[in-house]
């Protein structure tokens, strides 16, 4: 297999691949908008019309999810997923302020980087294989999930059971960085909410008798906080507070929302059995906990490291030096990971401002990520 062949064709296909990309952007998909989401599942099922067998798991709540089975020449068993999703963080009308444009080496617009363009990678990938009459060693089949930024509630199942059949995962989220550095470990996290119970009582009057929910919660906040262990990598963010009804009153109710991520599942497991142990500082009042672990740590094990290593050779054989980097965020390569399934994130798009007002990517770096992902495919 030439890589270098792989490399021109993506090259002198780039304005292909910019049209396809485009045609995604320009479909605004927020995670709870099923029409909108369904509306970039169709683009995707009509542009590998004739190239690919399409299955959609429909979702009454949430976009419906895809399963892209290319027809590729194979040479043997099994296959490598490739793994990504369709929707994004930005409200529908978010074209108006942030519109497509192509301009200072770049592609901007939302969702332009997480990760509308690793979809049209995917897609390129498995045209350039066929188009070349190269031999990948396993089928390409590719899965496309519509709740991703929300944790994937519905989504999760079918992404499991599809790595159980893989040989490799292969994750078209978004690079690492501007110089495009591929993600081989990912923390894991989740959500907690606390909710603090105690006495109300007017502030002036009877304030004895009151026994303040804020109080009690304030107190937890900062035991929550001292959890929190950067040298470990291990983050504990009480980030929503709500609670009182008014100056005077000693409160009955108030809760917190709390982030936590943890490089390693063990740490995790610990930071749960400790939300599970809370106690009330004031006996008077009672606490409940709510929430779970959302996602498990995609963790830098030795099959990581294989596949990043060959991904580093193919980047080299295209003059490119291939990076890696340890990031916060989870993805679905989290799930597959945690699974025992060999798997290598952030193959997609090299830009920056994920979530941002600034998403956007380099046009000069289309061709080697959507080469890189097809000649992985080719060796894995």
């Amino acid at each position: 297999m030439s890589t270098q062949r792989i490399f021109e064709y993506m090259r002198s296909h780039r304005r292909e691949i910019v049209d396809c990309i485009r045609a995604l952007v320009e479909i605004e998909s927020p995670s709870g908008d099923k029409d909108a989401v369904d509306r970039a599942a169709d683009c995707v099922a009509e542009a590998v019309g004739g190239i690919a067998a399409v299955t959609r798991y429909p979702q009454t709540e949430h976009g419906d999810h895809l399963r892209i089975a290319f027809d590729i020449p194979a040479k043997g068993e099994g296959q490598i997923l490739g793994l990504g999703h369709l929707d994004t963080v930005w409200a529908i009308g978010t074209l108006e302020r942030m519109p497509w444009r192509e301009e200072k080496g770049r592609l901007w617009g939302p969702g332009v980087f997480d990760m509308k363009a690793g979809v049209a990678y995917f897609v390129f990938a498995a045209k350039a294989l066929r188009d070349l009459g190269i031999r990948a060693k396993r089928r390409f089949v590719v899965q496309l999930n519509s709740d991703e930024e929300i944790g994937s509630p519905t989504s999760q199942p079918f992404t499991a059971a599809e790595a159980r059949r893989s040989a490799a995962v292969l994750v078209a989220e978004p690079s690492a960085g501007l110089d495009g550095k591929l993600k081989t470990a990912r923390k894991g996290g989740g959500s907690f909410r606390i909710r603090a119970h105690g006495r109300a009582a007017h502030a002036g009057l009877d304030f004895a008798a009151g026994a303040s929910a804020v109080v009690e919660l304030a107190r937890q906040i900062e035991r929550l906080a001292s959890w929190t262990d950067l040298a470990q990598g291990v983050t504990v963010n009480p980030g929503v507070v709500r609670g009182g009804t008014a100056s005077n009153v000693v409160a009955e109710e108030a809760w917190v929302q709390v982030d936590v991520r943890a490089p390693r599942q063990d740490r995790l497991l610990d930071l749960e059995r400790r939300f599970a142990m809370l106690a009330p500082f004031d006996e008077r009042c009672e606490l409940r906990v709510e929430g779970a672990l959302k996602r498990p740590p995609l963790e830098r094990t030795a099959d990581v490291v294989r596949l990043y290593a060959i991904a580093g050779e193919i980047s080299r054989e295209m003059g490119i030096d291939l990076g890696e980097a340890s990031v916060g965020g989870g993805s679905d390569g989290n799930t597959t990971a945690a699974l025992g399934i060999p798997t290598l994130d952030g193959l997609g798009a090299v830009g920056e401002g994920a979530h941002a007002l600034h998403e956007s990517i380099l046009i000069e770096r289309i061709a080697d990520r959507a080469a890189l992902i097809a000649a992985l495919v080719a060796r894995l």
